[in-house]
């Protein structure tokens, strides 16, 4: 993105070419490109490309900032890595609810968690070390209404003792793709280290080990709409638990913290019997490794020790896994399992799997089913052994 272009953006002139481009948004790119040029004769090809980009853009965020989106400003890497709005704001409550008054963001991005931060009511200050993710994110605060600086700085070599929260979320992503290594993140390992040394959050990936989390720092797993795409490490008195995991769904957020769990050895950690029920904890719960908790939650057991499926004798509605009724068991055997499947008459299936060396696109067409109904299995493992459970969504 040419900085100077997206500058010219924010002005008038600009502001009615984006506006313009947003209603082309779905017309052919060279059509679109054509018009422009044609409704708008002084405006430079750079300034029409980054119109169109930014009109583009502004749809692909609407999944991560709903509304807001219309009215902020996107590179294609920041989008990608900003953090979604419903989890930017749980983070932003969690800092209020403490009572932070300020927060720096080191490695601000667009600026997502700044704007959360922002409408939470804290002064919120941001760092990074890309020029063009500076002015986006300057640009999103002041399109917003909302309060902040920000500026072009080494997270590393920042001052940030004056702030009451220091937030950070390294760069894990290099030229040659996903970077694994912690210390290869950006700012490295060593400085996230040295920053949960005192009140900070720290956002990292969802596959952090639970080994790698120092000690007395919290490590909270969220999922949104059942999907997990990050964790945060929240330090100092921040720190209230040393695992949880909070669900965000359309009925709100709920929360379940190694608190809840079961002591190791206790009835609900145990494996037990296929019950009339089966539950498939939250991805958010798994990796927090609190899929005992919620066994403890309805009154169950697991099925294998080493296999996140809980089974109970009981219904229960609950935030933290989806609920099956299980209907029968059927034949694990593929040969068998199709000829149970179109006994039944079955010919959309869903397929669900967990522990077992089956891919559910393969099964499917090898089983070529006909038929009026619909199912839905499991495929898992039971005490050690391959299983395949027919079973019906409740709640």
């Amino acid at each position: 993105m040419e900085l100077d272009a997206f500058s010219w953006l924010l002005t008038e002139s600009g502001q009615w070419l984006l506006a313009r481009a947003t209603e082309l948004r779905g017309t052919d790119a060279l059509r679109a490109q054509t018009l422009l040029r044609k409704e708008a004769p002084d405006a430079e090809p750079a300034q029409v490309a980054v119109a169109l980009t930014q009109a583009e853009l502004r749809a692909k965020a609407a999944a991560k900032f709903g509304a807001l989106a219309e009215r902020m400003y996107f590179t294609p890497d920041g989008l990608e890595q900003a953090t979604r709005l419903p989890v930017a704001e749980h983070r932003a409550a969690r800092l209020a609810a403490y009572g932070a008054r300020t927060m720096i963001d080191l490695g601000c991005g667009i600026g997502g968690d700044l704007i959360a931060a922002s409408r939470a009511g804290l002064i919120v200050a941001g760092i990074d070390l890309d020029p063009e993710r500076v002015v986006v994110a300057q640009a999103n605060l002041d399109a917003l209404g909302l309060a902040g600086a920000v500026q072009v700085a080494d997270a590393t070599v920042v001052d940030h003792s004056p702030f009451d929260v220091a937030f950070a979320d390294p760069a894990r992503r290099g030229a040659r793709g996903r970077v694994f290594d912690a210390e290869g993140w950006t700012p490295p390992w060593s400085f996230v280290e040295s920053l949960l040394a005192r009140d900070a959050c720290v956002k990292v990936a969802p596959g952090i080990p639970h080994d790698l989390v120092p000690a007395g720092v919290e490590a909270e797993w969220v999922s949104d709409h059942g999907d997990v795409k990050e964790a945060a490490l929240w330090a100092g008195g921040l720190a209230t638990v040393r695992r949880r995991a909070t669900v965000i769904g359309d009925g709100g957020l709920a929360t379940l913290t190694d608190e809840d769990a079961p002591p190791a050895g206790s009835d609900p950690a145990r494996v037990r019997a296929v019950g009339g029920f089966l539950y498939e904890p939250d991805g958010a719960v798994i990796r927090a490794g609190l899929v005992t908790a919620v066994a403890a939650g309805v009154n169950g057991g697991l099925v294998d020790e080493h296999i996140a499926y809980v089974t109970s004798d009981e219904a229960f509605l609950t935030p933290f896994a989806s609920g099956y009724q299980v209907v029968e068991e059927l034949p694990y055997r593929e040969r068998a399992l199709r000829a149970a499947l179109r006994e039944r008459g079955v010919g959309r299936l869903t397929i669900k799997k967990r522990g077992v060396a089956v891919v559910p696109e393969q099964l499917r067409r090898s089983l070529s089913l006909q038929g009026p109904n619909e199912a839905t299995i499991v495929m898992t493992r039971v005490a050690g052994e391959g299983t395949c459970l027919l079973v019906k969504p409740f709640g």
